[in-house]
């Protein structure tokens, strides 16, 4: 399939589904145990609300590719919305994590 073209059916509706489904439970099965090798400290947050973090970020994305159709766009479109989220979204959380470390003394 190439990148332009839609998928027909509702196979790939499932899959989306069940990966989306898979990150979710791996999000809700940390959030209930909270491992503790996980608590340690980096960029004044826990490795486990990086985690978080990052698996929130992966689900908006796969959300954004496929239910908003931006897969199956062309590169450069892709390319405007994805570059500036990769840039400035980890850029925001350091400036919150750093601030927020600094200001409350953690």
């Amino acid at each position: 399939m190439s990148s332009n073209t839609h998928p027909t059916g509702t196979g790939w509706i499932w899959k989306v589904f069940w990966i989306l489904l898979a990150v979710t439970f791996v999000e809700v099965v940390l959030g209930i145990v909270k491992p503790a090798p996980l608590m340690v400290q980096i960029i004044g947050t826990s490795l486990l609300n990086l985690i978080f973090v990052g698996l929130t970020l992966f689900k908006a994305a796969y959300i954004v590719m496929y239910f908003m159709h931006l897969k199956f766009e062309e590169k450069s479109l892709q390319y405007t919305i994805y570059l500036p989220l990769l840039i400035l979204v980890p850029y925001l959380i350091f400036i919150l994590l750093v601030e927020g470390a600094s200001t409350y003394g953690a």
